[in-house]
C-alpha cells in the first residue's frame, strides 16, 4: 500500500477512530506509514468516510473542505441531549408544520454543544459529558440543498447538501422538536460512498486531480518546485490554490504569489 486515500462506507457503532485503526493494523508497521482521516462521522451514522494512507495526509485540509451530501432520517416530536438517538430522549409531543420550512443559503449555525469542536484544547464533546456548559460561538455555513424525502406519522427523511463545517443534527433539531434518528453521509465533494471499496487505494495523483486544477512542468521548473522553491508560472484563471505535476506525478500544492507559484504541501520529500 502507497499514498492515497481509502473510500469506507462506515457503518453504525464504529467511531471514525476505529476505522482509522482497523487500516493502520492491516497496513501493518513495515513499511510505516501515516493514517488519517478526513471528517468524522458520530458513532450513530454511516456512510462515506476517507481515510488517508501515507503522503495523502498532508492533504487532509483540502479534503475537509470539501461540501458534503447527507440523507437523515428525523424523529419529530422529541428532542434528544446529544441531537441524536444516542442522547436523552424526552418525548414533547409538538411538531413542526407540514410542510416544515427548510432554510437554505448562508446561514449563522451554532455547533452543537456535543460535537468534536474543541474548545481550550478539549472537544466539546469531552466537556459537555463531563456536566460542564458548553455554549459555542455561532459560524457561518452554507446550506446548498435541503429538501423533505417523505414524512409519515412521527418520521421524516430528509436530503442534505451544505458546506464543510455544517452540522445537520443542528439543522434537524432547529427545525422545532426533532433530533437525527438515522444519517449517512453519501458524498464528500466528487467522492460518492457507491464507490466505496475498503480494499482499494485511490492514489493519491487520482484524488488531488479530482479538487485542484493542475500545472504541468518539466525540466529545472519541476526540479525547483519539488525543493519549495517558486516556479514563474500562472495558475489557471480564477484558481487558488494548485497541483504542481510532472511525468512523474505530484510534486507539491502551490499558492500565487508575487514571485509566482509558490509550492505550500510538498509530496517529494
Amino acid at each position: 500500500m502507497s499514498d492515497g486515500v481509502l473510500l469506507i462506507d462506515k457503518p453504525a457503532g464504529k467511531t471514525s477512530h476505529d476505522i482509522v485503526a482497523a487500516v493502520r493494523r492491516a497496513i501493518g508497521p513495515h513499511p510505516p506509514r501515516r493514517v488519517g482521516h478526513a471528517g468524522t462521522l458520530d458513532p450513530f451514522a454511516t456512510g462515506l468516510l476517507l481515510v488517508l494512507v501515507g503522503r495523502a495526509t498532508r492533504i487532509q485540509r483540502y479534503l475537509m473542505a470539501l461540501p458534503k451530501r447527507y440523507e437523515t432520517v428525523a424523529r419529530l416530536g422529541a428532542t434528544s441531549t446529544t441531537g441524536d438517538r444516542d442522547g436523552e430522549i424526552t418525548v414533547t409531543g409538538r411538531f413542526p408544520p407540514d410542510p416544515v420550512e427548510l432554510p437554505t443559503g448562508q446561514l449563522l449555525q451554532r455547533p452543537h454543544a456535543y460535537s468534536a469542536v474543541k474548545v481550550d484544547g478539549r472537544r466539546a464533546y469531552d466537556r459537555s459529558r463531563a456536566g460542564e456548559t458548553v455554549v459555542l460561538e455561532p459560524r457561518p455555513v452554507t446550506v446548498y440543498r435541503f429538501e423533505q424525502l417523505w414524512r409519515e406519522d412521527d418520521r421524516a427523511a430528509f436530503a442534505i447538501e451544505c458546506s464543510a463545517g455544517t452540522y445537520v443534527r443542528v439543522l434537524v433539531a432547529d427545525l422545532a422538536d426533532a433530533y437525527c434518528e438515522e444519517l449517512r453521509r453519501t458524498a464528500i465533494g466528487p467522492f460518492e460512498v457507491a464507490d466505496a471499496d475498503p480494499a482499494r487505494l485511490v492514489p493519491l495523483a487520482d484524488v488531488l486531480g479530482r479538487i485542484l486544477p493542475s500545472v504541468r512542468l518539466d525540466g529545472d521548473d519541476a526540479r525547483r518546485a519539488a525543493h519549495g522553491v517558486a516556479i514563474d508560472a500562472a495558475a489557471p484563471a480564477g484558481a487558488g490554490d494548485v497541483l504542481l505535476l510532472d511525468a512523474e506525478g505530484p510534486i507539491a500544492i502551490a499558492q500565487p504569489r508575487a514571485e509566482g507559484l509558490k509550492p505550500v504541501v510538498g509530496f517529494r520529500a
